[in-house]
């Protein structure tokens, strides 16, 4: 009985790790936008929509090979995310919080019902990506869903890459100078368009790759599957301290650890509100997050 308990718990934090992870990876868009751009991309969660179906329609629909399909969803996403920045964001640089705030919500709108428009309210059932077989531990009391072996290790070296990247490349400097002085990167020759463009590209790409792994786990497919999703990946940036790269993976593994212990526990109906709370119990403790930093603006 005992030994029943400890598997189920297991089972429980390794799904909530594999979810956490699929979170982490939605969570750099917005970490990596709002740390350079200083702006929140809520339309971030239905990039990762339009992902799944482009992945659909080429294994489901025209037969394609699963590699064709995720990397075509990862050039089309890619070119959303900076399309969407050039039409949308772009032009109101200089302009209030309030507007790219009200634009990123009539950006993500706009998204779910185009989707809505082109495939249709039915839902699709998603073919997942990855078919790896489940691997069975204890005498098959402990059972690891294939996707699961290949989410965490993928969360993993994209944090390790990103992190690499941002600190060796010369676009990754230009990334770290623009998130601290827009102004003085100008001044020292960086191209601030041109940096947060490629910023949006990183997050649109990382979206496409996060919609195979989510898409695979949970196969239902709509034009509101990203919505949820994107919201809770933004709430896994802001617990993990929003604009930190390390503060996203963080906040994500802890989100999905706790999305999953409290489905298992409490309540599946009551598992969102769950996670909201203890967002409002850690912003009143610590209001930048596990990792973020204190700004002081200068007057």
């Amino acid at each position: 009985m005992q030994m029943g308990v400890i598997m189920r718990f297991l089972s429980s934090l390794i799904n909530g790790v594999s979810l956490g992870s699929v979170y982490s990876i939605i969570a750099l868009g917005y970490t990596m936008v709002y740390g350079i751009a200083k702006m929140l991309n809520f339309a971030h969660g239905d990039v990762i929509m339009i992902g799944g179906y482009v992945i659909f329609i080429f294994m489901s629909t025209m037969g394609l090979n699963p590699v064709i399909a995720v990397l075509a969803a990862v050039i089309l996403c890619t070119v959303l995310g900076v399309t969407i920045e050039k039409v949308a964001y772009k032009p109101l640089r200089k302009a209030s919080s309030l507007a790219v705030l009200i634009t990123a919500i009539g950006v993500s709108y706009l998204l779910q019902n185009v989707a809505l428009i082109i495939f249709g309210a039915d839902t699709k059932s998603f073919s997942p990506v990855i078919t790896l077989k489940p691997l069975n531990l204890a005498g098959g009391k402990l059972t690891i869903l294939g996707v699961t072996l290949v989410t965490i290790p993928i969360c993993i070296i994209i944090m390790i890459g990103l992190t690499i990247f941002i600190k060796k490349s010369k676009a990754g400097r230009a990334m770290l100078a623009v998130s601290e002085d827009k102004d003085a990167a100008v001044l020292m020759g960086v191209n601030v368009n041109r940096t947060i463009a490629i910023t949006f590209a990183i997050g649109s790409a990382l979206a496409a790759i996060a919609s195979m792994l989510m898409f695979s786990t949970y196969p239902s497919l709509s034009s509101t599957s990203g919505a949820m999703p994107g919201i809770k990946a933004f709430v896994a940036a802001v617990l993990g301290g929003i604009g930190s790269i390390p503060g996203a993976m963080i906040g994500g593994i802890l989100l999905g650890i706790i999305e999953i212990l409290g489905r298992t526990y409490i309540s599946s109906q009551l598992s969102d509100a769950i996670l909201f709370i203890i967002l409002i119990l850690v912003l009143l403790v610590k209001p930048t997050g596990i990792l973020g930093k204190k700004f002081h603006e200068k007057v």
